[in-house]
């Protein structure tokens, strides 16, 4: 018996074929804006500051790699690179650990003032970072922290504290409660529980609130230029600082530092891509 799927000579319709063609464009200039800047940077790494300067569009006349060996020679790199790994990702297991125990206990357990610390952690998310230098520089002064990585880890740690708790909250509001009861009359406690149970069923949000967090680590650069001020203990974004001078500025130098700054972030998201993907789309379909 031949089946025939009578939808491919179904004809669209004018309106049909309208919002069909607008969405394919839309997406494609989404992806235009998303790729051509960090192409047009890759490929300025390799050119010449003069050819930079005289053409910042043209395909450079050869691979130069000058741009990376002064972004190297000028800035302790290595070290900064060393600091930002240790730092970011300090900061995501340190955030993720302990934000994702509040966040269970929040979405799974009914107690007085449940609401209001959800109310809580939601208006911390209205606070901009900015308004918050004073008051953390005070407390990391106090805390004798200023100048030090581990300033840092809990400055960031903190920061993405109200993110996380979202993400990973609307994770286990997610998770069926039949397996995590069946766990209980086995005899598992709450803690065995959490850690044998829901965080493997949990992995896609926490690969996203982990991404999340990584990326505002690696790329934060207003508290890293007030609470540090050694070059021991700096990170990555500062170092972009040193490639200007008072009246001149090393632009190949420049863009090869961003390029290996950026290559980090991509490859995290890279390796995390399908849980951040199966985060997104949990939920989408009920059975």
């Amino acid at each position: 018996m031949v089946v025939i799927n009578t939808k491919l000579f179904v004809k669209k319709t004018p309106g049909a074929v309208f919002l069909s063609t607008t969405m394919y464009l839309f997406l494609f200039v989404i992806v235009m804006i998303s790729i051509l800047p960090i192409t047009w940077v890759t490929i300025s790494s390799f050119k010449t500051n003069h050819e930079i300067m005289t053409s910042a569009l043209s395909m450079p006349a050869s691979i130069s790699l000058a741009g990376y060996f002064d972004a190297l020679t000028m800035v302790p790199m290595l070290t900064f690179y060393r600091n930002s790994v240790l730092i970011a990702s300090t900061s995501t297991l340190l955030n993720v650990l302990l934000i994702g125990m509040a966040a269970y206990a929040i979405a799974r357990f009914n107690f007085k003032g449940n609401w209001l610390l959800v109310l809580l952690f939601a208006a911390v998310l209205m606070l901009p970072m900015t308004a918050l230098i004073q008051p953390v520089y005070l407390v990391i002064m106090r805390l004798g922290l200023h100048n030090t990585r581990s300033g840092l880890i809990f400055v960031y740690s903190a920061l993405g504290l109200p993110t996380t708790f979202f993400v990973l909250r609307a994770c286990f509001l997610g998770l069926p409660k039949s397996i995590e009861e069946a766990a209980y009359i086995d005899g598992a406690s709450i803690l065995y529980t959490y850690l044998r149970v829901v965080l493997p069923m949990a992995r896609p949000g926490l690969a996203s609130a982990a991404v999340i967090q990584f990326l505002m680590a690696w790329n934060e650069f207003l508290y890293a230029l007030v609470l540090t001020t050694s070059l021991n203990v700096r990170t990555l974004p500062l170092s972009l600082n040193y490639f200007r001078a008072q009246f001149s500025f090393n632009y190949s130098a420049m863009f090869a530092a961003i390029v290996m700054i950026v290559i980090p972030s991509v490859v995290v998201y890279v390796i995390l891509q399908e849980q951040v993907v199966g985060s997104l789309t949990a939920g989408a379909v009920k059975e």
